[in-house]
């Protein structure tokens, strides 16, 4: 079987990581093309990482024959477009959440996969930690019982630009949108109702520019589960990333991820390392993992492990959960339409 030519769609940051994982940790790829439109970076990145075609627009690489498949990680209100060039062109699409901060948009780029009969992966990194996917598999198997109580702590080291929380949906659909598809992942039942509460505390501007920074957001699954997901822009002691599933036969938690796990005692108290203190630190392996998994699913002509309709349910949560903070009321996600 021969490689699979891959391009590259964005050269920033997550881009970055994705091509350097295509090149060094996943088998039988080949990143043949990358572009964005800062063309000085994807210059930059194709001279790191030796890919030998370079263009400040994407339409080349879907023009492409020898192309597979593409790596979308432009900004947010790209990606529905590109989906839709990308299917029409026949490449397999892995793409950076979310699909569109519309829901129209989702589904005519959904339409426009299925209708082309291509792959698409959506990049729910999170599911691909080797220690949240363990959750997954223990409650899916029964280990803990009927899940009862789901707890996810999600907060940032340090907020986002502003200049990024005007464009980015808010809290919830760029932040808690991570947290919504992990409730769904590790219970394993939809989420039917969903209840925020929120506030400013860590930066008026936040608040100037029509968002929260700290949120509180239960959750009422279809098999009767209850959820509560917690979120913060700024954790001062770095990337707080925690899972708790308790059930009728047990309980499983995840902690945070430290540099290492000594742990020095001494006449001042107990001391052990801070937390990792960012994303791409913390789910280095998983982002790994969900590029072998995507890569997989296309030379096996398998369904990709996180759907398209797994990144739009997410999107329908964060808006629930927008109306909900809005109208101070729980909002089922069947009052959410199009």
């Amino acid at each position: 079987m021969r490689n699979l030519n891959v391009g590259i769609i964005g050269a920033g940051r997550i881009g970055r990581v994705h091509a350097q994982n295509l090149a060094y940790h996943v088998r039988g790829v080949n990143v043949v093309a990358v572009a964005d439109v800062m063309l000085e970076a994807a210059q930059k990145l194709a001279a790191d990482l030796q890919i030998p075609a370079v263009y400040g627009d994407p339409q080349p690489i879907f023009q492409d024959k020898n192309v597979d498949a593409v790596v979308i990680c432009s900004s947010t209100d790209t990606h529905a477009s590109l989906i839709e060039d990308a299917a029409l062109a026949g490449k397999h699409i892995f793409c950076e959440k979310p699909i569109a901060l519309d829901l129209s948009r989702i589904d005519r780029a959904l339409s426009a996969v299925d209708k082309a009969g291509v792959k698409l992966q959506i990049g729910f990194n999170r599911r691909f930690d080797p220690s949240f996917k363990r959750v997954h598999e223990m409650v899916a198997a029964g280990e803990i019982g009927q899940p009862h109580i789901l707890r996810i702590t999600s907060r940032d080291p340090a907020p986002p630009p502003i200049s990024y929380v005007k464009v980015s949906g808010g809290i919830f659909l760029d932040m808690a949108i991570h947290d919504f598809d992990m409730a769904r992942y590790v219970v394993g039942s939809e989420v039917e109702e969903v209840y925020a509460a929120g506030n400013v505390l860590v930066d008026p501007a936040i608040g100037e520019a029509g968002d929260v920074d700290t949120a509180v957001i239960t959750l009422r699954f279809a098999n009767g589960a209850l959820g509560v997901i917690d979120n913060s822009r700024k954790a001062v002691y770095g990337y707080d990333q925690r899972v708790e599933v308790f059930g009728s036969a047990g309980m499983v938690v995840v902690a945070n991820k430290t540099p290492d796990n000594a742990t020095r005692s001494d006449a001042s108290g107990v001391h052990s390392a801070l937390p990792l203190y960012f994303f791409v630190e913390r789910y280095t392996e998983a982002y790994i993992l969900e590029m072998q998994d995507f890569v997989q699913a296309v030379r096996e002509n398998k369904q990709p492990p996180v759907t398209g309709m797994d990144g739009r349910i997410p999107v329908v949560m964060g808006f629930a959960a927008k109306k909900s903070l809005a109208e101070h009321r729980p909002v089922k996600l069947s009052e959410i339409t199009a």
